[in-house]
């Protein structure tokens, strides 16, 4: 047997490869920039985390004021305010000018309060929750074990 006739196979597959390579990066060319944020790496677009809520504020009509209602809540400085609206087409300015009001009317509490604007239907809301980072935070407290003094 030769040693020409043995690469064979290996020259069919280095050709090949080339091909694909080739294709690859002019597939790659063509495709749009991704959008990156300041430090030039690519955004993530995910929800906000949110615990779970203890109390819900629907803004319908007939509703108590919202810091009548926040008032009427367990106070709690690891509880989150989050406001959300809705909007449908077009309609973003209209929702963000709607979560400002409702901010300004929750008093003292809507000054930290996380507003979130998201597409779809329905009257905003506000809800009171732990913060997921707290919550995680209270997890592991929790996890830690207890140390007891044994009285005499």
């Amino acid at each position: 047997m030769s040693a020409r006739q043995s690469a064979g196979w290996q020259t069919a597959l280095a050709d090949l490869s080339l091909i694909l390579f080739m294709v690859t990066a002019a597939a790659v060319s063509k495709q749009p920039p991704k959008p990156a944020n300041a430090l030039n790496r690519p955004v993530a677009a995910a929800p906000s985390p949110q615990g779970e809520p203890l109390a819900i504020y629907v803004a319908a009509p007939g509703a108590p004021p919202l810091a009548d209602w926040i008032a009427g809540q367990a106070p709690d400085n690891r509880q989150q305010l989050t406001i959300t609206a809705r909007y449908g087409p077009g309609a973003q300015a209209d929702a963000l000018a709607a979560a400002a009001r409702i901010a300004r009317e929750a008093g003292p509490s809507g000054a930290g309060a996380r507003i979130v604007i998201e597409p779809g239907a329905g009257p905003p809301r506000a809800v009171l929750a732990f913060d997921a980072a707290v919550a995680q935070g209270l997890r592991n407290d929790a996890a830690k074990p207890v140390s007891r003094k044994v009285m005499p």
